[in-house]
């Protein structure tokens, strides 16, 4: 168990590092040429990783996929659990109201047949 965790911090700070690095090579090779902005070192590059995360991303749950995990067992919990009549008016409604996922649908008590 203990192995696990030191693995998963490691492939963590390696993916860190690697991203940043390359955000430090691709923003050396076309900024200063397209912009004419200086060079930046490791640690700047580092440092807008985190911003842009933050920025844009977010920083917790879902960084290496941590997150996304109990959402996704909890659909397959309730997708497990319906009926097969439940199950094709799920993916009806899905179909119909387009491929994104509607959370509300599990919360309903029983969704109103379309006339």
């Amino acid at each position: 168990m203990k192995f696990h965790i030191i693995k998963r911090i490691a492939l963590m700070l390696a993916m860190i590092l690697g991203l940043s690095i390359i955000i430090m090579v691709l923003w050396n090779l076309l900024v200063p040429a397209i912009f004419r902005l200086a060079f930046i070192n490791f640690w700047q590059a580092l440092g807008l990783f985190v911003l842009a995360r933050l920025l844009f991303g977010g920083m917790g749950g879902r960084f290496m996929g941590m997150g996304m995990h109990s959402h996704h067992n909890a659909i397959r919990e309730k997708w497990m659990k319906m009926t097969p009549e439940e199950r094709k008016e799920f993916v009806h409604h899905r179909h119909h109201h387009g491929h994104d996922f509607r959370s509300d649908f599990f919360n309903a008590e029983k969704p109103e047949k379309e006339l």
